[in-house]
């Protein structure tokens, strides 16, 4: 066996609890103080979005909505059926559910065996990043993309498939592109056929009701590559520095830390692949900017924070936990 394959048995044997007292409330204030600088801010994308949520109160008409924007409903419909005003209402889901991203994120590095400090790391990195900072104040749907991939990642990794199926179709109802996850738990075996088939006819069933029966009449929009939008996005300055700078920490250390991670973490890597291809699709079609390293930390953190994981076990991991050597031979009395 390898030693990728081996849990980080330093942190794994003796801290395999967190207090989530405490970090429940430490993750949810220190998201509060990165966001809180734009609460419910709108512009470009985050105005329709803010829209979708308004026509759903009554406060606007159909004809001032914007396409794709409305058919991505789950998270502007929770906030207009929220009490209270719909704009600090859809700021308030976006700062719990980047919270609760982050300690799903935890306790998935947590289940796959890294330890205690390796988990508050990886809740650390979903929250202390440029994404959290300059877009979560704003009033998009991607923090409920990203909980429902880490809650998908959290259920994965403790085997629970059926968990993932909910999350993959709750998901969907946050944005389209998600249906890849349930595809890939249909692809992967972790449902059997018919139920997967059908978790999949569910979640295309729900996208076509939304654009054909919940908000009828809008008007059609395809994201079709052509060079106008590669032009554009190649002398986009701006959008450069908002990938990098939403790049710069997890990618790095992604990279250097898949080979020392566990073989638990090993599906992730294809989810990682498949979650990337409507990103790249993305880059031909439309403008795209730091939201498209944003959505597949999820995927990339677990990875980031088992750097250094090979150094950090002891040569014989037996030896360190208190148990005899493994080699047979009884110790010296």
């Amino acid at each position: 066996m390898s030693h990728a394959s081996l849990p980080d048995s330093r942190f794994a044997a003796v801290h395999t609890r967190l207090n989530w007292v405490i970090l429940v409330p430490a993750f949810a204030m220190l998201a509060l103080a990165l966001m809180c600088w734009r609460w419910g801010g709108t512009v470009q994308d985050s105005q329709y979005y803010f829209d979708t949520a308004r026509y759903l109160r009554g406060d606007i008409p159909k004809s001032e909505l914007v396409p794709p924007f409305p058919y991505r409903v789950l998270v502007p419909a929770a906030a207009a059926a929220m009490p209270g005003d719909v704009r600090n209402n859809f700021a308030m889901l976006n700062w719990l559910l980047v919270a609760a991203g982050a300690c799903c994120m935890s306790a998935a590095v947590l289940r796959a065996g890294l330890g205690q400090r390796r988990a508050i790391a990886a809740g650390l990195l979903m929250i202390v990043s440029l994404p959290t900072f300059w877009y979560a104040p704003y009033l998009l749907v991607d923090p409920g993309s990203i909980c429902a991939r880490s809650v998908f990642v959290l259920a994965v990794l403790t085997g629970q498939p059926w968990v993932a199926a909910l999350a993959g179709l709750l998901g969907t109802a946050v944005r389209e592109e998600n249906i890849l996850l349930l595809f890939w738990l249909l692809a992967t075996r972790r449902i059997a056929i018919l139920p997967g088939l059908a978790l999949l006819a569910a979640a295309g069933g729900w996208i076509l009701a939304v654009r054909w029966w919940l908000i009828p009449g809008l008007l059609s929009y395809t994201w079709v590559p052509n060079w106008a939008n590669i032009d554009r996005a190649l002398h986009d300055v701006r959008s450069h520095l908002s990938i990098v700078g939403s790049s710069v920490i997890v990618i790095p250390l992604a990279l250097f830390g898949w080979r020392a991670a566990p073989a638990t973490l090993r599906p992730l890597m294809s989810l990682l692949v498949l979650m990337a291809l409507p990103q790249l699709y993305a880059t031909l079609s439309v403008r795209v900017d730091g939201r498209l390293i944003w959505g597949l930390y999820p995927f990339l953190v677990p990875f980031a924070v088992s750097v250094g994981l090979a150094l950090a076990r002891p040569a014989n991991p037996a030896a360190h936990e208190g148990h005899p050597p493994a080699s047979g031979l009884a110790a010296p009395k």
